[in-house]
């Protein structure tokens, strides 16, 4: 017997949900709940709304399921509506900074974006210290929202380009400029203050 995959899971426990079996959405949304949450927390920056907003996404999710084609892969079109629940929560709040998107990478010039090192693998021993952890997550924070949205789906999430795209309802390119931007103002932020953390690391490499 074939053995289903993620993907053939989720469509039958979709099906499921559609036919009448409502208690088994919790575990259809279980797999993504932090994902959305920290999605949410990335755009509002408030932990009491992110959570609002990240509930408000799921029960969209519920009302909407039967819209869901299967085209994209479930937890990225889940991330989208949460991503727009979060933009819409800033707009009514008149928080949303316009960004201009229309350069191109050509426009900022030919630095090449420089990436962290093992960036998901720093050893674990390093990783267990608050120190560098509340650098890491300091400097991400420290993104616009734009970049910081492909910079946490694309390097921390590990969506694809492509899925990236998706749920952020724009083009791959943008996603390409986006994260090369992303990239060297990590680079920027964190350098100087990694390697005086421990300056015989090379935390950063070229791509």
């Amino acid at each position: 017997m074939t053995k289903a995959t993620p993907g053939r899971d989720e469509m039958q426990m979709i099906a499921a949900i559609l036919a009448g079996d409502t208690h088994l959405f919790h575990d259809l949304i279980r797999p993504y709940e932090h994902s959305v949450y920290m999605m949410t927390l990335s755009c509002l920056k408030n932990e009491a709304d992110a959570e609002d907003a990240a509930q408000e996404a799921f029960l969209k999710a519920f009302r909407h399921l039967a819209s869901f084609r299967g085209e994209a892969k479930f937890g990225t079109w889940l991330v989208s509506i949460a991503l727009n629940e979060a933009r819409t929560r800033l707009r009514r709040e008149g928080t949303v900074r316009m960004e201009s998107i229309d350069q191109t990478p050509e426009e900022s010039g030919r630095v090449s974006p420089a990436i962290l090192r093992d960036w998901r693998e720093i050893p674990s021993e390093a990783l267990e210290r608050q120190e560098i952890r509340h650098l890491l997550q300091q400097a991400i924070e420290s993104l616009p929202d734009l970049y910081r949205e492909v910079f946490l789906l694309r390097d921390v999430k590990e969506l694809s380009i492509a899925e990236t795209a998706e749920a952020l309802t724009i083009s791959i390119a943008t996603v390409k400029v986006r994260l090369h931007r992303a990239r060297v103002m990590l680079q920027k932020r964190l350098a100087p203050q990694l390697e005086h953390h421990n300056p015989k690391k090379r935390w950063f490499q070229w791509s």
